[in-house]
């Protein structure tokens, strides 16, 4: 593992604006961590979002970025935003450090700024433990959790969002997606769960949830962003990007 550089502010850019070298950038990056994809499923998944948060150390390098698509749909009746997220990956110098997903929160509650009136929900879609852990670290109520609690009202929410955006290749019975050939799957390095993960209950909880995550399986998740419904540190950024907007 490299030593942990220095890293700038991540950026929040419009998709349209990456450049060519940024759009390859990501790609090489992926590439160290994921299997069964290629430049052109890449491009044309990016070529899906609207936003991306971009990490970098002090010469430029790209260290994480994660991606996502923000959208509106009316579920029973009711408008509802969609902020959901594709690619996230940060270099393995980089973990451990929360800069990615403070400005990933904060922008989140920008957008929740933008439409106050309208409920925004967070889709998520898992293919490692780690990506899985980030619900219960931001979200005191998500779903499927290993304590459902008050969430079961997600389900159907979930079940509508996922069916809307994968089609015949989401399973409800199971509640995940799997596509005909994988899409990108963890390099088997990085799929593999280090014992101290396995003792946690999130983390036995995805792989009984989704046993094929290896294969590029992918547990679908829906949580609300908003600030009554996160833990207090996600909330502290979430507020604060709706007090920037």
């Amino acid at each position: 593992m490299n030593a942990r550089s220095s890293l700038t502010t991540p950026q929040t850019l419009d998709v349209a604006r990456l450049t060519e070298d940024d759009r390859r950038a990501m790609y090489a990056l992926y590439e160290r961590y994921y299997d069964g994809s290629s430049w052109a499923l890449f491009a044309r998944d990016l070529a899906g979002k609207d936003r991306v948060v971009v990490l970098r150390d002090e010469a430029g390098a790209l260290q994480g970025f994660s991606t996502l698509a923000i959208y509106e749909r009316t579920f029973e009746g009711t408008p509802v935003r969609v902020l959901f997220s594709g690619d996230t990956i940060v270099d393995e110098s980089q973990w451990g450090q929360q800069a990615l997903a403070f400005a990933w929160l904060r922008l989140a509650g920008a957008l929740k700024a933008e439409r106050p009136d309208v409920p925004l929900y967070w889709l998520l879609i898992s293919k490692g433990h780690r990506t899985y852990r980030y619900l219960p670290a931001f979200s005191r109520a998500f779903h499927p959790s290993p304590d459902d609690g008050d969430t079961g009202a997600l389900r159907a929410l979930k079940d509508f969002l996922a069916r809307d955006r994968f089609g015949a290749d989401y399973d409800a019975a199971t509640g995940v997606v799997r596509f005909p050939e994988s899409r990108g799957h963890l390099r088997a390095h990085y799929a593999a769960v280090p014992d101290a993960h396995l003792r946690l209950p999130e983390v036995a909880f995805f792989l009984e949830a989704n046993p094929g995550y290896a294969q590029g399986d992918e547990l679908v998740c829906v949580c609300e962003l908003a600030a009554d419904r996160l833990q207090p540190i996600a909330r502290r950024a979430f507020v604060a990007g709706a007090r920037e907007r």
